[in-house]
Formats: C-alpha cells, structure tokens, sequence
C-alpha cells in the first residue's frame, strides 16, 4: 500500500471515529438540555458606576437588560442602531421588532444588522421590517469567490445596541426568550460620551459591507477615554485587537485573574500567558460551563484542564444552566466584557466587540458577580478530574485535532 494511501485510511478512520463520538456526545447533550433549576441561577446586579465621563451599568440577568433595551428604544428621538448574532422570533423577538417599528413611524431612523447564517432556522418572514427601517443581513460570502477567501468565513458575532448616540449596550446576550430567562450572561450599559467608540463601530460595519443602493451612515467624531475603550476584531481587515489585550493584561497581573468564558479553548499564547501567571503566583481561576449548548466546545476545553490544573490553574464547571458570559477582571484594576470568547473563532475568525475598562468600582462589581457565580459552579479538582473515565480521556485526545474549528 502506498503512502498516500495509509495517509487517507488513517484520515478516513480518524473522521470516522470523531463523527461516532460526536454524534454520541450529541445525544447525551440533547437529552440532557433544558435543565434548569426551577429556583433558576443565582445572580448579583451591581449598582451603575461612573467610568471618566459615562456611567457603566452592569447586568446579569436577562429580564432586567432587555427591559431596559426596550425602554431604551421607546425613548428614542433620533437613531436607533442594533446589531445581533442571534434574533429569535419568539415572544420577546417581536417586541423589538414591534419597538422598533414603532420608533421607525414615528420619524427615528433606525439600522438594523443580524448575522444570517447564524438566524438560518428563524423563519425568513420575521426579518421582514417596514420600509423606513434600514436593514443589513450580513452575509460572508457575497460573491461565488469569496469562498476561497479565508478573511470571508467570519461570522457577526456582535451584539449592539446604541440610541440617539448616548445609551449603548454591548455583550453577551442575543435577542430570545432563551436567553433572556435560561441562560446566564453578562452585558453593559454604557451612558455618556464613550458611547461613541460602539457608534463608531456599528456605522463602520454598515459603511463597509452595505449592499449596493444602500446609502452610507455619516461617520461620527468620537472622543479619547484612557479608561474605558471598545475593541473591535475584524476579520477582513486582519484586524484582531482583542488576544493581544487579554495576552498583555494576564502578562500583567499580580494578584489575580477572574475568566468567565462560555468557550474556553485557549491558544498557546493565552495558555501559556496564564500557565506564567500561576507560576508566579497570581491566583488564576476560570470559570466554564460544565455543559454549555455546544458539546463539541466542551469537549476541546476539557483537552486543556489536567494542563491548566498541573500548573496551577483554577477552574470551575458552572452548574444547573449555560453560563454565556465573556469577561475577564485583574487585579482589582482593569476589566472586559464583550462578545468574544476565548477561542479561535472568536479571537482570530468572527467579527466580534469588547469593552476595555480601567476602574476600581467596576472590577469590584466584576469580582462581586463572578463570586456569585461561583456559589453556583464545581472546582475542578485534579485527582478527581485524573479519575475519570478512560472513554472520556479518549474522546478528549480524539476530537482535539477539532480546535481550529471551534
């Protein structure tokens, strides 16, 4: 037998064997969705706090920011900008269309933008909108070539609000009932002239890839903040700000480090960036679903965790609900919040936005919610996690080759 074609055996036993086990691993998942405690998730609301000139309101729990979404979109006067990863049609999906066209009538000009790859199984019908709405339905591939263009394969992962160019929310959480009553994540209100980094972002998106007929959006002026900036990954322009911002600030602890990732499938670079940190004594602690909507990303973060454990690392498997969050906080100084998760899509693939904040008040906020979510998860611990079962061990190694896809 030739070598190519021992080479094609191996790799056609390999897929085959990672499709078996992902298609076990699915099953397990699905059967087992939807359990929430019926008392639901502990959660901790910090009050709102001042950032250089804008007040910083921090949420962890649906209810509360999609009330103050709408309410916010309801005292509109001039401009509405929302953009989404994930729209459903559900209940709370149509009272932001309904807003929306609300607002629309009433002479507010409105811009919507929604990842369409990621709404594939919301009925095309609901992204319908009255004509005065302007609409953007992202779209990668746009021409037949841009399939081979690997900048084009990027998902809008964003999830933006911002009106009359004062009150932006920026986060984790799409538009759903789900995630508004089930899911546990975390998102910002930002008012006041900062505002204007997530206005900046949201028009350069719309400029840059509006469809042809589609008038442009005027680029505002924006302001300089030293304490509180949003970054923006980007994916056609090679522009990836937000690895090297977490890689600098784990670089740079001290005293501690608190991850909430919903995704956690560190590159070298990250991993070992934290591996020093413990080294050196900075007390590291991630906290992860145990099991989040998307098993294949478990089981690649799992593939990390005796690595993580040896070297010191804490880590958490959060309980009973998906934990959804992005944020980081260090040191009692410096925070982030945002849409990327720390893997290599979010980091190196998708167009994402996250909120770099300098403050004392907001990292004892961040520290206060992520102790409360710990009153919720399970450490890890190593010699239980070395106990476990051989067949896990094996799927681990076996869908590891998986990591540049997730």
């Amino acid at each position: 037998m030739a070598v190519w074609q021992i080479i094609l055996l191996g790799f056609a036993i390999l897929t085959t064997l990672q499709l078996c086990v992902l298609a076990v691993l699915m099953l397990r998942s699905r059967l087992r969705r939807g359990r929430v405690p019926e008392a639901g998730f502990p959660f901790f609301h910090p009050d709102e706090v001042r950032v250089d000139h804008t007040r910083v309101q921090i949420y962890t729990e649906g209810r509360r920011l999609f009330d103050d979404m709408l309410a916010a979109i309801h005292a509109a006067r001039e401009t509405i900008y929302l953009e989404t990863y994930i729209w459903k049609g559900d209940a709370l999906g149509e009272a932001f269309k309904e807003a929306l066209a609300r607002k629309a009538a009433e002479g507010v000009r409105v811009y919507l933008i929604y990842d369409t790859f990621a709404n594939l199984v919301v009925p095309h019908r609901f992204f319908t909108f009255p004509e005065p709405i302007q609409v953007l339905p992202y779209r990668a591939w746009r021409r037949p070539w841009h399939i081979f263009d690997l900048r084009r394969y990027g998902r809008d992962h964003r999830k933006v609000l911002v009106v009359d160019g004062k009150v932006g929310f920026v986060g984790g959480y799409n538009i759903g009932e789900l995630y508004r009553t089930h899911w546990r994540d975390t998102h910002l209100r930002l008012s006041g002239p900062e505002v204007d980094d997530l206005v900046h972002a949201f028009v350069d998106f719309w400029n840059f890839h509006r469809y042809p007929g589609m008038r442009p959006i005027p680029m505002p002026e924006r302001v300089w903040s030293s304490e509180l900036r949003a970054y923006r990954n980007d994916p056609v322009r090679l522009i990836f700000p937000i690895r090297s911002i977490y890689i600098e600030a784990i670089e740079q602890a001290q005293r501690h480090i608190y991850l909430t990732q919903a995704y956690f499938i560190p590159d070298e670079a990250i991993l070992q960036a934290l591996i020093r940190a413990a080294r050196r004594g900075v007390d590291v602690r991630v906290l992860v679903p145990w099991e989040s909507n998307h098993v294949i990303a478990d089981w690649l973060a799992r593939h990390h965790f005796d690595r993580c454990l040896r070297n010191g690392i804490r880590l958490f498997g959060y309980q009973g609900a998906m934990i959804h969050a992005k944020t980081a906080t260090i040191d009692g100084v410096w925070s982030m919040v945002g849409t990327a998760n720390i893997d290599r899509l979010s980091l190196v693939g998708n167009y994402e936005i996250n909120v770099e904040i300098f403050s004392p008040a907001v990292a004892r906020a961040m520290e206060a919610v992520f102790t409360c979510d710990l009153t919720n998860a399970r450490e890890i611990l190593l010699p239980h996690w070395r106990s476990r079962h051989v067949l896990a061990r094996a799927s681990e190694l076996l869908l590891s080759p998986l990591w540049p896809f997730i």
